[in-house]
């Protein structure tokens, strides 16, 4: 059977066509295979996108991917390199006035372009990396656009400090009316409401950070500012979000100057007790707003001061869950990469962030394209806010209906159940045992073990008296992976109820096959809990409950041999290395 991460959208047509679709990731440096510690995994990337029809997610529009897989290079995908090109060549001319040093980047970067482009299988934005990232090489500058960044953003943070922006956006209207028949809760939120929606319209208003010397506009000027059409089916959606008890946010960030508008919005979130995680580049990319930006812009600096940054690139779903419990209501992370939206590069930070989260905010055109106007789905609902002329288009795509969440408290609630199962066990005067095993350390046979475990825990119940075991296999849920049942596991381990941890041998497998009839097949010869990835996580928990138990007995492979498995590939139950191998 095909590997499903192979298999494209009406893959099996012709073998030319699956060729191509093939040498498409691979020229765009984006196949999981061919670069396995860039590309995230396709267990990563179903963090965020719901896979349907065994598909396979591209980061572009639908438009941009249907003209590169014509393979007919038609002018739509044509005049996209060009306008990469011309971005550059205009970053050559407005930074570099020696006129050799121009000539040559120039020179260096029409070579490089026309042999990215020759076969037209390169999405524009990857070409718009490439080619940025010769000039930041060649020239050494780090930041390009940082003095353009910095500017805009002081000139909308002087707007949003002056008096008359300050008297504008708390001055009553007609908005309000009437009023007569609203309760004082009603009230209130009418309140925030409509303070939102003025925050908003400022997103529509780039003249007050791009314009050279824009003044402080008079009373009546904001006022017009504030009736701004705010279109699109996601406005409702937005303002149910907002009035919404407490709600983990993930915002995409887009431009400078425009970041602060996002910040001030973000900060009035926040002070209604969500928790936004605020997402910009990992390095800096044109104007978009960086990691960079942070520590030496003032202005994003000041915005910040309070913010809680997440600086760990591989972050666990236990330690994620423990800082969003924070008294911190913003949050910084990178999204990792140094290009627009690309969930294939993301961090696996950024994947498990946006699997936790309860809504993606995502801001501008290139977002859009992405997430809106891409016919994939992804594990959370999408808002995404544009300004389009005159207006503010907020777009809305709800996350997959099929995709299964499990909340931080759901899984506290069912760790519960099982330490009451312990406890109750415990005061019958039975010994609590919990079994450690392969589950899912072999990939493709997580039934073989479910049925492996289940057998020897049933024969160790048959021989031994008031013993209570643990049987990790007969918990899992579909729609639960690796992240989710380490955290809930954690829980049960570290509740002290625990007299014996048994850890699974290559004796406990080898008899399970003979009490099943079966000779051990080639896979799981000499196979025991150390080959587990999960299992050296549990033997590391294991160590430390003993500690402060020492009563607890560990019985199973000697501890030095556990240290041969590293991590999670990222939403998959077994060691990200096994997958390359």
């Amino acid at each position: 059977m095909r590997n499903k991460y192979l298999r494209p959208v009406g893959a099996g047509e012709t073998p030319d066509f699956d060729a191509w679709f093939t040498a498409f990731f691979l020229k765009n440096h984006i196949d999981p295979f061919a670069y396995p510690t860039k590309v995230g995994a396709r267990e990563q990337v179903e963090f965020m996108v719901y896979p349907e029809y065994e598909e396979r997610y591209y980061p572009c529009s639908d438009e941009m991917f249907k003209a590169i897989m014509s393979r007919k290079y038609p002018e739509y995908l044509k005049k996209h390199y060009k306008q990469v090109f011309n971005k550059i060549t205009a970053l050559i001319d407005e930074l570099i006035d020696y006129e050799y040093n121009n000539q040559f980047l120039k020179t260096l970067i029409k070579i490089k372009y026309d042999d990215e482009i020759r076969t037209g299988l390169l999405i524009p934005s990857r070409l718009e990396k490439r080619l940025y990232k010769i000039f930041l090489s060649r020239t050494h500058i780090e930041n390009p656009y940082s003095d353009v960044k910095r500017a805009g953003n002081k000139k909308i943070k002087k707007f949003l400090n002056s008096e008359t922006f300050k008297k504008a956006v708390n001055e009553i209207d007609n908005s309000l009316q009437p009023i007569e028949n609203l309760t004082l809760f009603e009230l209130r939120e009418k309140i925030k409401e409509i303070e939102f929606q003025r925050l908003l319209s400022l997103i529509a208003q780039s003249n007050l950070w791009t314009h050279e010397n824009p003044k402080i506009p008079p009373l009546a000027k904001i006022r017009k500012i504030f009736k701004t059409p705010i279109k699109g089916e996601g406005l409702p959606i937005l303002i149910q979000l907002m009035k919404a008890k407490k709600q983990k946010i993930l915002w995409l960030a887009d431009e400078s100057g425009e970041v602060v508008v996002d910040l001030t919005i973000a900060k009035f979130l926040a002070g209604l007790g969500h928790a936004v995680i605020f997402t910009v580049k990992e390095a800096p990319f044109f104007t978009k707003v960086c990691i960079a930006d942070t520590r030496t812009d003032p202005v994003i600096e000041k915005e910040l001061e309070n913010a809680h940054f997440i600086h760990e690139k591989t972050i666990s779903k236990n330690n994620l869950v423990k800082l969003l419990k924070h008294d911190k209501n913003i949050y910084v992370v990178s999204d990792g990469t140094r290009e627009n939206l690309n969930l294939l590069l993301v961090s696996t930070t950024f994947s498990r962030i946006f699997k936790e989260v309860d809504c993606v905010i995502s801001r501008g055109v290139s977002q859009k394209k992405r997430l809106i106007d891409s016919h994939f789905q992804f594990t959370q609902p999408i808002i995404n806010i544009t300004p389009e002329k005159n207006s503010l288009m907020v777009t809305y795509k709800p996350r997959h209906p099929d995709f299964i969440k499990f909340s931080h408290g759901q899984l506290e609630e069912k760790a519960n159940e099982i330490i009451d199962q312990m406890k109750a066990a415990k005061k019958k005067g039975m010994t609590v045992m919990f079994y450690s095993g392969i589950i899912g350390s072999i990939p493709g046979k997580i039934d073989v073990a479910k049925k492996i475990m289940n057998t020897f825990i049933d024969h160790l119940h048959k021989r031994s008296a008031n013993l209570f075991i643990i049987n990790p296999s007969v918990y899992y849920e579909p729609g639960m992976d690796a992240d989710d049942l380490m955290y809930m596991w954690e829980i049960v381990q570290t509740s002290s109820y625990i007299d014996i941890w048994r850890f699974q041998t290559s004796n406990d497998i080898a008899q399970s096959f003979s009490l099943l009839n079966k000779k051990v097949p080639p896979e799981w010869i000499g196979k025991d809990s150390t080959y587990s990835t999960g299992c050296t996580k549990e033997m590391r928990i294991a160590q430390n409950v003993q500690k402060g138990n020492p009563e607890m007995q560990l019985i199973g492979p000697s501890v030095d041999k556990f240290m041969r498995r590293n991590e999670y590939g990222v939403g998959s139950m077994y060691d990200q290395r096994l997958a390359n191998s």
